[in-house]
């Protein structure tokens, strides 16, 4: 394996981004087949690091971040050939090493990958909590339990 570069930034085209996502399986829970989305999740992403092996991106992380307090990595995704070779750990490192000094990473792990965090030393949270597009919301405005 060639030396990976790693680059900061999301002039990314859409279609490199799908191929990674699918080659990495979180494809699997990523709306690959409406590059639009995708192109939004790209774009609309204030910290974005990527690993490349040449002309191929082998790896991507993409955060959305106030570089002070709280950062959400939303994606980190290795190729298959390339995991278990350190790129998914320099990613994170250097996201890290773009945030504020007191700012922490908050991650929603994906099944298959849920091992790997605690082992480069996330703590795992127990209320995270979700509500999806299409998901019942009350709209009285009835908030009285907040």
């Amino acid at each position: 394996m060639s030396s990976i570069e790693y680059r900061y930034g999301n002039d990314l085209g859409v279609d490199a981004v799908i191929d990674l996502l699918r080659d990495s399986t979180l494809g699997e829970r990523r709306p690959i087949d409406d590059p639009r989305i995708v192109e939004d999740m790209i774009r609309h992403a204030n910290l974005t690091v990527t690993a490349w092996d040449g002309e191929t991106m082998v790896g991507f992380c993409r955060t959305l971040t106030d570089f002070s307090y709280v950062g959400y990595l939303s994606d980190l995704a290795v190729r298959l050939a390339y995991q278990k070779r350190g790129v998914g750990t320099e990613l994170i490192r250097l996201t890290r090493e773009k945030m504020g000094p007191r700012s922490m990473l908050v991650l929603l792990a994906a099944p298959k990958a849920a091992g790997y965090y605690p082992r480069i030393g996330f703590t795992q949270h127990n209320s995270a909590w979700l509500l999806r597009a299409g998901d019942p919301f009350p709209t009285s405005g009835d908030d009285s339990t907040a």
